[in-house]
């Protein structure tokens, strides 16, 4: 890809609104911009990362059998009045009415429309255990938007939900999706942590959430050496005190602060009993189902990965995270069409190598572009001029380092091993 036809939207000055990193480096490197408070357009370098979190969050769930649906954002009433959850669920349901005056919400999350949607076709405990996810935008009406992507009204989220005939296949489960959300997280190359929590407006009997560990967290965790521990919620709970500091004294365990991107829960018959989800045993009886549910945050991944990568100079991408691989520099090809036939042949030898590469053709000056992929945060930069074109060389810039090196063309060859 080359920047001619991907445009890079950089900016130089720090935006006023950004109250955390992560926000203030989404903006400069052209990654998002604000439509109103809560909303952001994802531009063509955000989206970039987006997919790149999307496919590895597909592997894993397609691994434990869970396929991918597409639900309406857009929910009728009459299934959340019949879960309960339609005067619950508090002012963060934007609630509206169309033109015949029938009512509907904008949906935040969808275990009324996903239990709807299985009481159509399932009958026979023969057809469960089900496991299905959705990745789509969400919208809650948040009371303050802040922190960019991190808290905002609208937003991309993972949301799977599985369906069974027994506590103890619900059990097999959610263990098989704890252990997927670990791989993914893994895989994304994040340092988080798994705590017990509260279910909270969602419901169930048990829970756990998944954190990035970050200074800038909302949240407070009780963690012990190993990073286990729980939330504030039911750390309050289990100890019957409201100081977490004396809680911390008392267990041994360390106070840290994290960034929730993940949450599965046990739901049990809390939606498919009173929306009448049932299924016909061996001996032909009428049973509720069991239901489980998993949520990830993938925009707000995005910004939970930055709280934790980054520099002076920009963001320094994990590199499973990173938009591209490599940036290919050229410089002075105005001048000399040899310069822009050998970054043309290094750029095709970096496709036909698997390589993920942007390549930038713009007309400006080295330190300019430099400038905008170290704030980009793109892991390789590889710099193509005169003396590059006449040594048959390159020079290789790493994100994390000040050096530069000088490499032949038989990098690219060690760099599709690594990718």
């Amino acid at each position: 890809m080359k920047t001619s036809d991907f445009p890079v939207f950089t900016v130089k000055s720090d935006p006023s609104e950004a109250e955390v990193m992560s926000h203030k480096l989404m903006i400069k490197s052209g990654m998002i911009r604000k439509l109103s408070s809560g909303q952001y357009t994802w531009l063509p370098l955000g989206l970039k990362v987006i997919d790149k979190i999307q496919k590895i969050v597909r592997v894993e769930l397609n691994k434990i059998g869970c396929r991918e649906i597409l639900m309406p954002l857009v929910q009728p009433n009459d299934l959340w009045k019949e879960s309960g959850r339609w005067e619950e669920y508090g002012p963060e349901l934007l609630r509206f009415k169309d033109r015949h005056e029938r009512e509907f919400c904008f949906g935040p999350t969808f275990e009324e429309v996903i239990t709807d949607l299985l009481r159509q076709d399932l009958s026979s405990y023969k057809q469960l255990p089900i496991n299905l996810f959705q990745i789509s935008t969400k919208f809650r009406d948040e009371i303050r938007p802040r922190f960019g992507v991190m808290r905002s009204r609208e937003f991309i989220m993972k949301d799977a939900y599985s369906f069974h005939a027994s506590s103890e296949c619900l059990d097999e489960s959610y263990a098989k999706y704890m252990g997927a959300y670990k791989n993914i997280f893994n895989a994304l190359m994040l340092n988080f942590t798994m705590v017990d929590a509260d279910s909270g407006n969602i419901g169930g009997n048990e829970s756990h959430e998944f954190h990035v560990i970050a200074d800038t967290g909302e949240d407070y965790l009780l963690l012990d050496n190993s990073l286990n521990g729980m939330n504030i919620e039911i750390a309050k709970e289990r100890y019957q005190e409201e100081d977490l500091e004396k809680i911390a004294s008392k267990t041994g365990m360390t106070l840290k602060r994290g960034i929730e991107v993940g949450h599965i829960f046990k739901l049990g018959t809390k939606y498919s009993k009173p929306m009448r989800l049932k299924y016909t045993d061996e001996n032909s009886k009428m049973n509720d189902v069991l239901m489980g549910c998993y949520g990830i945050g993938i925009s707000r991944v995005v910004a939970a990965a930055i709280e934790q990568n980054y520099d002076g100079k920009g963001i320094i991408w994990p590199k499973s995270m990173s938009p591209f691989q490599v940036a290919l520099i050229e410089i002075d090809s105005k001048k000399n069409n040899d310069i822009k036939n050998y970054a043309n042949n290094i750029y095709e030898d970096l496709i036909n190598n698997g390589v993920d590469v942007i390549y930038d053709d713009r007309d400006l000056k080295l330190g300019n572009k430099l400038t905008d992929w170290e704030l980009i945060g793109i892991p390789n930069m590889l710099i193509v001029g005169k003396k590059e074109s006449d040594d048959k060389t390159l020079t290789l810039k790493k994100r994390e380092e000040d050096e530069k090196h000088t490499v032949t063309s038989e990098f690219i060859k060690d760099l599709s091993l690594k990718v």
